[in-house]
């Protein structure tokens, strides 16, 4: 535990943001999108934002998986898990994402279809081994650092001949999304989503490493700190970013090199290009289609492809008319410009995905934030 509270210790925080606040130039502010829902939760937890000068913004970007994926992806899961002789595994926080009609597949359970939350890939191969007479699914999502692991149980499976498991694949890519984001005419044209660094995702670069993010830095000239989760992580790529701003720098600075290179994980990246291929385009919550930004299974590999064999409809489904989820995502709005936050969306009884995980934006703005205190003075 040692180790992990010497990144919360409170005089160095309070050190980084005296840093900070002497570092903010008065004639400027700055706008920072943390693109991890690793970071936003940490953010919300440790009251990151009361600590930093008015002139500095946080920004929440579309970096949770599960608050990401689109309603017709959760509608394919739900219609394959109702399937006869069918088993959906997935993990905890989809089973809660609301699809069409708000059905989720953790009502499809309650009436009656065999989903079961796992606590990885592998375990729904087990599943698959010991139920020989039933088609076992699992409901693959994430960023790059839940890949390697379903393409270890595709591997797996096709090694083992265990023909009865196959898999929904919705791992998605994010320096696609921040190439979107970039480019879209919130940022590019209208400014009126405004951006002037990013911090780098963590645990996505301990297999991608930072490389891919020196494009946004040259191309777009936007700063990049790769930083990990705890406070004074968080607190020190804010003032690496504001000293490149103030210096007009671009670079990609990675303030995780305890986990992080600049090449990532060779073995890993090795093997999901092994299993997987790009699609041409994917659908994400908020951001519409995005080209070339998640993966598919190759044809090496395609007697485990659930969409395949279940012929899934792919189909395209608008988000709950009073959810905000989508804006929220693409930093146009924040959790509280949402009508439904807090009182007919909560973490109880989620309207969004971005209320569903616990790296949302609205479910840690709802667990952490501080609206609650100031409703009830305002009363």
């Amino acid at each position: 535990m040692k180790y992990v509270e010497e990144f919360r210790d409170a005089a160095l925080a309070r050190g980084l943001a005296g840093a900070i606040r002497a570092a903010v130039r008065p004639d400027r502010r700055y706008h920072i999108m943390e693109f991890c829902g690793g970071h936003t939760h940490a953010i919300a937890r440790y009251g990151i934002p009361d600590l930093l000068p008015p002139a500095v913004r946080l920004i929440h970007g579309p970096g949770c998986p599960v608050c990401v994926l689109p309603v017709g992806r959760i509608d394919d899961a739900i219609a394959i898990a109702r399937q006869p002789d069918t088993i959906l595994c997935t993990y905890g926080d989809v089973l809660r994402v609301p699809g069409s009609g708000r059905l989720s597949l953790l009502k499809a359970k309650a009436a009656g279809a065999d989903v079961r939350m796992v606590l990885s890939t592998m375990d729904a191969l087990r599943i698959a081994e010991t139920n020989p007479g039933r088609q076992v699914v699992f409901f693959a999502i994430g960023f790059e650092t839940t890949t390697p692991p379903t393409a270890v149980a595709l591997r797996a499976a096709r090694a083992g001949g265990i023909a009865n498991f196959s898999v929904l694949c919705n791992h998605v890519l994010t320096p696609s999304a921040i190439q979107n984001i970039l480019e879209s005419p919130e940022v590019r044209e209208l400014g009126t989503v405004p951006l002037d660094a990013f911090i780098g995702p963590a645990h996505v670069s301990t297999v991608i490493g930072s490389r891919p993010y020196e494009y946004f830095a040259e191309e777009y000239r936007k700063p990049v700190v790769v930083a990990g989760f705890e406070p004074l992580d968080v607190m020190q790529a804010i003032l690496m970013l504001v000293r490149q701003i103030n210096e007009g720098r671009a670079e990609v600075e990675n303030q995780f090199t305890r986990a992080v290179t600049r090449d990532g994980n060779a073995k890993a990246k090795a093997l999901v290009a092994e299993v997987f291929e790009l699609r041409r385009s994917f659908e994400w919550r908020g951001l519409g289609r995005v080209p070339y930004s998640g993966l598919r299974i190759k044809a090496a590999y395609a007697d485990w492809d659930a969409e395949r064999r279940f012929a899934t409809a792919n189909a395209s489904v608008p988000d709950h008319k009073g959810c905000a989820c989508g804006a929220i995502l693409r930093g146009l709005k924040t959790p509280t410009d949402c009508v439904l936050f807090g009182t007919g969306c909560t973490p109880d009884n989620p309207m969004g995905s971005c209320m569903v995980s616990a790296e949302g934006a609205c479910a840690a703005h709802y667990t952490y934030g501080r609206f609650r205190d100031r409703r009830a003075g305002a009363a």
